[in-house]
């Protein structure tokens, strides 16, 4: 069965090419990375399946336990997603189900039972972490049509088809292809004035082998799950003063749109200056979507597709035809943004030191056995136990709020590569302590991040010690090129070294 859609094409992916089954009882959309109900291809497709079908809609949204770094941390900031969610769809023409695994293993089975009543399923397309694996046995449970579709970015996974070495060269495909995909975009309220089935209840054997997660409101935004305490996550890893969910991330996005976009350019590298935007880990968790963004932003700009030129030469400045700060945080959220994205869905092994430039690759082990002024084990890095006041501000920012500034970021890698035995030794650390503690962690721009530093999207530097040709960078030059004494101030006192 063919259906007129108003998605792109090069948005849905058929998992099973089936026929919707006409005995189902609704269209189950499966939630699994775009955690959002405005902005989400996934939703706009589910709901054309579901007046296609004359079904009612379900939006099945769960939480695993068992993946590597799953804390307290990260839960809380999905549960708290989840919670702005179930008020945003109270009285909607929708049946929302949270589900929380309560230990490794209580959800197997759940997708195939559901899916065992459903028409069709719709799925997220994501190209990081476990989800790729968890799509694939998804579609092995699923008996009946499945779709996945891509609402990562404002270009498609599928068009470019291959991976780019530099952000220039990847600037210079988007100066050619992009301006055709700035014009579909997601519904901004997909269910609003939309009539659709209402659905009794979801049946009764699933929910009682797999009750619905308990989800308080402490008024503040914040929402607390009954029996998290007792998931075993990493209760260590604690939640953080950042809140989850689309009505956080859309206040937030204002907020920086009418106070700090003016000044992007000129402050977000200076720490004392706050001036970046925050909403990554919002990104991260699907609670907010880049069209969401680049719609904000062309809004406050009065900006239209027609100014647009086309210079077709991979620099970052000019071709949008907006305000300086604009095009650099276009840069950032589509540049960047998309480049990672798009290498991991492209290469399914980047998280390998091998996948490195093979020019990276080699400068590295050149120089992996210079002398290193400062050597620091995984327990010291991790508990911000080295001699540079910087670096430890940044790791201690990381643990106690989830977040780097994004400067210091940088600097923050290029020192775990300079103070560790081996290049490898220092990826390793890289991804534990950043997956771990940040609220951004595992998504493919921390990848992106994490690989630049080991060379990935770069070129070669004029060779030094330890580094070779990969990009250095230097604790004193980052004191004199930003400004930082007050995030020194709370986050920089010294400890006694290890």
């Amino acid at each position: 069965m063919l259906m007129r859609s108003n998605l792109p094409d090069t948005r849905v992916r058929v998992l099973r090419d089936e026929s919707p089954r006409s005995d189902g009882e609704f269209v189950l959309y499966w939630m699994t990375s775009a955690r959002r109900v405005s902005w989400n291809f996934a939703l706009d497709r589910a709901v054309e399946w579901a007046r296609e079908l004359d079904k009612p809609l379900v939006i099945f949204e769960p939480l695993r336990v068992g993946y590597r770094w799953a804390s307290e941390r990260h839960h809380q900031s999905i549960i708290d997603g989840m919670g702005d969610k179930a008020g945003r769809l109270e009285g909607a023409c929708v049946t929302y189900y949270p589900y929380v695994e309560p230990e490794p293993g209580a959800a197997a089975g759940l997708l195939a039972a559901l899916a065992g009543h459903a028409a069709c399923v719709i799925a997220d397309d994501s190209p990081t972490f476990f989800l790729p694996r968890l799509l694939e046995a998804g579609r092995k449970a699923v008996l009946c049509r499945m779709e996945a579709v891509d609402g990562v970015g404002m270009l498609p996974l599928s068009v470019p088809g291959r991976s780019f070495s530099a952000a220039y060269h990847f600037r210079r495909y988007l100066h050619k292809e992009l301006p055709a995909h700035l014009g579909p975009h997601p519904s901004p309220d997909p269910l609003a004035e939309v009539a659709l089935r209402s659905l009794g209840g979801l049946p009764a054997e699933v929910i009682a082998r797999w009750p619905a997660a308990r989800l308080l409101e402490d008024g503040a935004g914040r929402s607390s799950l009954d029996g998290l305490a007792s998931i075993p996550v990493d209760h260590t890893v604690g939640a953080v003063p950042w809140i989850g969910g689309e009505t956080e991330a859309r206040r937030r996005l204002q907020s920086f749109l009418e106070t700090d976009l003016a000044r992007y350019t000129e402050d977000r590298n200076h720490p004392d200056l706050s001036a970046v935007s925050a909403l990554s880990p919002a990104l991260h968790y699907g609670h907010i979507s880049a069209h969401e963004i680049f719609h904000g932003l062309t809004e406050q700009e009065g900006w239209t597709p027609n100014r647009i030129t086309l210079p077709h030469n991979g620099r970052r400045k000019g071709w949008w035809r907006m305000s300086e700060s604009a095009e650099s945080f276009i840069d950032q959220l589509v540049t960047w943004r998309e480049l990672g994205h798009g290498y991991c869905h492209v290469q399914p092994d980047y998280r390998s030191y091998d996948t490195l430039p093979a020019w990276a690759v080699q400068t590295l082990e050149d120089h992996a056995g210079d002398p290193r002024p400062w050597l620091y084990t995984l327990e010291q890095f991790e508990a911000a136990a080295t001699h540079d006041e910087i670096w430890n501000a940044a790791q201690r920012q990381l643990v106690e709020q989830g977040v780097i500034h994004n400067y210091l970021r940088m600097l923050w890698g290029k020192k775990i590569l300079e103070w560790s035995a081996h290049p490898r030794e220092a990826l390793d650390t890289m991804v534990v302590l950043n997956n771990r503690y940040a609220i951004d962690g595992r998504d493919p721009n921390s990848w992106s991040g994490i690989m630049w530093v080991m060379g990935r999207f770069d070129r070669g530097w004029p060779e030094r010690a330890v580094f070779g040709k990969v990009r250095s960078m230097s604790s004193d030059s980052t004191r004199r090129k930003v400004r930082i004494d007050r995030y020194l101030g709370r986050w920089g006192s010294q400890p006694e070294l290890m």
